[in-house]
């Protein structure tokens, strides 16, 4: 387990060719996490307890805008430079980098990702305007925005239209429906929703994507929250209840959500640097306590056990695989990709899932007896890495699914 003075990256910017930029703000997110996170992650998860001060923290650090443009004041991170710096803050809490996930995804969706769709130039011209609106509240403010998806049936999946619906009024809209595991519910500022324009024939078309504020006439938060793990991202449900949203709360003109859906796929991928983090947390938390330098244990040395040896060689194997092909895929993210590029997202969002647990397991049976302490991070890297071949919109199943399909159709083909 890396220390606070410890700054090896998780890419070595010599050998994986990093930008200056990538190289300096994946330091700032390792630092800040090293230093301020790690130390506070076992009592969040103990009382599955929402990170306030780490997000305080993020926005003192300048990062809570990772992913605003220059132009707004934010640090304007790219696709891959943001999936770069939020597998370091992984490594450090796991939840703490997946609900930083959630508030980064509305400006990455709203900045670059929109940037690359066409729009006409009053569209492009009122985009501007009201995502600078929401940009000011987090570059200036600390306001902290979520991103509730999923409803319990195939919206999430894309594969009907969001259940939760708006309708047209007068200035805005008049939203009813239900999120579920929304994480950072009732600590968000704003709750990023993707709901369906209510019209008598309903389509994924008119997905529309508003900023809801949390202290909404009509907004509730309800449900326990005792899972597994993924504690800290307290992921509540979400009603809402004739809740007014203003026009200029809308976070994409309309109809340019699906077109990101359809033309941005990587946009989905967001949620698995958090679990190639916890990947490499587990592999070096096993090389140091095999070592004996794990701090607060006994200075007990473990690597001359050849199965010890041959476990760690294991894992080192399943790791540079996956870093390797997800390297890969981020750094290939892009409107329009083509299909080689598609299945390799489908391929890498499900190796860094699947894997991340596999290399959680190889650690504690590798850890032996004091993996189970609740003193020492494995346990907890562990429950949380079960959770990520759970999540919507590309579970391991639904990865499976479609790279089965694609490989062996084409557009269009299908059997009589």
């Amino acid at each position: 387990m890396h220390t606070v003075d410890d700054d090896t990256p998780l890419y070595d910017p010599d050998h994986w060719d990093l930008t200056d930029f990538q190289v300096e703000l994946c330091q700032r997110a390792r630092s800040l996490a090293a230093s301020r996170f790690a130390p506070r992650a076992a009592e969040l998860d103990r009382e599955a307890r929402f990170p306030t001060e780490n997000f305080r923290d993020l926005h003192q650090a300048g990062l809570l805008g990772i992913c605003v443009p220059r132009c707004h004041g934010g640090l304007g991170a790219d696709y891959m430079s943001y999936c770069l710096a939020a597998a370091e803050i992984a490594r450090y809490c796991g939840a703490t980098a997946l609900t930083f996930n959630m508030h980064v995804s509305s400006c990455l969706w709203t900045g670059a990702l929109a940037d690359d769709l066409p729009m006409n130039d009053t569209e492009r011209a009122a985009h501007e305007a009201r995502r600078g609106r929401h940009y000011r509240r987090i570059v200036e403010a600390g306001k902290i925005y979520s991103q509730p998806f999923s409803e319990g049936g195939a919206a999430a999946a894309g594969a009907v239209p969001f259940g939760t619906t708006a309708t047209p009024v007068a200035g805005g809209w008049r939203l009813n429906g239900k999120k579920i595991f929304a994480s950072l519910a009732g600590h968000a500022d704003y709750y990023g929703v993707l709901c369906t324009e209510d019209r008598e024939r309903r389509s994924r078309r008119d997905t529309l994507y508003l900023a809801v504020p949390a202290d909404a006439p009509g907004v509730r938060v309800v449900g326990d929250w005792d899972p597994l793990g993924m504690r800290a991202t307290v992921s509540r449900t979400l009603l809402f209840e004739e809740v007014f949203v203003p026009e200029d709360e809308a976070l994409m003109p309309p109809g340019v959500y699906f077109q990101a859906a359809t033309r941005w796929p990587h946009m989905f991928l967001t949620l698995s640097p958090t679990y190639l983090g916890i990947a490499q947390a587990a592999y070096d938390f096993t090389v140091t306590y095999l070592r004996g330098e794990v701090a607060g244990t006994p200075p007990v040395k473990r690597r001359m056990y050849p199965t010890k040896q041959i476990a760690v060689a294991q894992m080192r194997i399943l790791l540079e695989q996956t870093k390797a092909l997800w390297f890969q895929v981020i750094r290939e993210a892009r409107a329009d990709p083509d299909r080689d590029q598609l299945l390799r997202a489908y391929t890498a969002q499900y190796t860094v899932m699947e894997n991340a647990s596999e290399l959680c397991r190889l650690a504690i049976r590798t850890c032996g007896g004091q993996s189970m302490l609740k003193s020492l991070p494995l346990e907890r890297l562990y429950r949380d890495s079960r959770c990520g071949s759970l999540m919507l919109p590309w579970t391991a199943e639904l990865c499976l699914d479609r790279l089965g399909r694609e490989c062996l159709y084409n557009r269009g083909e299908h059997d009589d």
